[in-house]
């Protein structure tokens, strides 16, 4: 039983009589009298349950995106049904306009639609909806909550979404579908022709240039049918914010603008994520919908507030399979991660594969690096400049190794990781 706000305005209304009688009698008996018409308007209330809801399969939803959920509501009581109905979700599903006044005579129905902006991933969930039923003279009612659950499944943000198409055009003119052809310097032979001035002499075919009387050299394709590993570290150090961004999320976006590119190019690509052990895996043999599975296997991957084990995620890797690949580590750069734990595995590991370390750098320590005018902002300016310079040496010393570095901010990351993937594809170092 709940009571509304009209019992409350009808308690006020006995301020009159009280000023005509004042007497202690007088409020006993008036609150009597609009408490006992709350009981008979609560006795008169149909009851929550002559409702019958179904709601509507939900599709997934990327983090940040707006998505519905839709319920239909018909009435198969025999009298008519005044009341709300409230659709409870979690707060992280942002669930707004959820409160839907209904008013259906007997075997009527309505949907009600509620707008959600997820701002969490994983799965979002609804207990079920709240329903109040007023009486006639609607001054009380009955409350229930009527189990009807709904899940929202939230994706990973996929913003750099906007740079695929330039990309894929880029990846046109290296496989030669586009007009403009770029002499790319793959290992798979596509066709002979005439030397032009700028050609590498390493191209020329003396046996085919003999036959001619001209100089011809040989073009490659770049490299088709290739391996991608993705790497997704998801220890204490990828659970830091950047410009309020999880730099986990900020490496799934990279992760899958690389993965949806590698797979239009016509590569394999395979998907690993763990810290102490390895959390997720997923192989992906075609092209189709690469980025949503890719999204599904990263939705409920959280930070782990522990040191990466890589030796066990270097196991992870090497599982499935020896063979020569790409192999991209989504990892932040920090030089005691990197030096204490990554450092002793990368032998292993560029015996078998090409590694590219993709880092999310953070810009706040550029902007603390620039701030210098009192005393305080000049010793916060000088650690700022260390922590970078540092940063700066472990990159160096990744890169004399053989790895190579990829460090930029969030909202740059995934296009750099992106041109850097085409750069060794069009070089054929694949």
């Amino acid at each position: 039983m709940f009571l509304s706000g009209r019992y409350v305005a009808a308690l006020l209304v006995g301020l009159i009589p009280v000023v005509v009688l004042p007497s202690l009698a007088t409020v006993w008996v008036w609150t009597a009298m609009v408490t006992a018409a709350a009981i008979v308007d609560w006795w008169l209330a149909p009851k929550p349950s002559s409702l019958q809801l179904q709601r509507d399969p939900l599709p997934p939803a990327r983090l940040g995106s707006e998505t519905a959920t839709t319920i239909t509501v018909r009435n198969t009581g025999k009298r008519a049904f005044r009341g709300v109905l409230r659709d409870a979700w979690q707060p992280t599903a942002g669930a707004t306009g959820n409160r839907h006044r209904l008013d259906l005579a007997s075997g009527q129905g309505k949907r009600v639609t509620t707008a959600l902006l997820p701002r969490r991933r994983g799965d979002l969930r609804s207990p079920g909806v709240a329903v109040r039923s007023l009486g006639p003279m609607r001054l009380a009612g009955r409350q229930q909550l009527l189990a009807i659950p709904g899940s929202l499944r939230s994706l990973p943000a996929f913003g750099s979404r906007k740079h695929l198409p330039s990309r894929l055009a880029r990846l046109r003119e290296l496989d030669g579908r586009a007009a403009v052809r770029t002499r790319g310097q793959g290992t798979e032979f596509d066709s002979l022709r005439e030397y032009v001035r700028g050609d590498d002499i390493r191209s020329i075919d003396w046996r085919a240039s003999a036959r001619t009387r001209q100089t011809v050299v040989r073009t490659w394709q770049p490299e088709r049918d290739r391996r991608v590993v993705l790497l997704l570290d998801t220890s204490r150090t990828s659970a830091g914010r950047v410009d309020d961004v999880p730099r986990l999320d900020s490496a799934m976006d990279a992760a899958l603008l690389l993965g949806s590119l590698a797979a239009r190019a016509g590569d394999r690509v395979d998907f690993i994520a763990g810290d102490v052990a390895v959390r997720s895996r997923l192989r992906l043999r075609t092209s189709n919908q690469v980025s949503t599975r890719l999204s599904e296997a990263m939705a409920d991957l959280e930070p782990v507030i522990a040191e990466a084990d890589w030796r066990s995620l270097a196991a992870g890797v090497t599982s499935m399979g020896r063979q020569r690949a790409l192999l991209v580590l989504l990892t932040p750069l920090e030089p005691a991660a990197v030096e204490e734990s990554l450092l002793p595995v990368l032998p292993t590991l560029l015996a078998h594969y090409r590694v590219v370390l993709a880092s999310v750098k953070d810009p706040a320590l550029t902007r603390l690096a620039a701030e210098r005018e009192d005393v305080g902002e000049v010793y916060t300016a000088a650690a700022a400049e260390q922590a970078m310079r540092r940063r700066e040496q472990t990159a160096q010393m990744l890169r004399a190794l053989g790895v190579s570095v990829v460090d930029a901010d969030a909202e740059t990351l995934p296009p750099k990781l992106a041109d850097h993937y085409l750069y060794l594809k069009a070089e054929g170092l694949l």
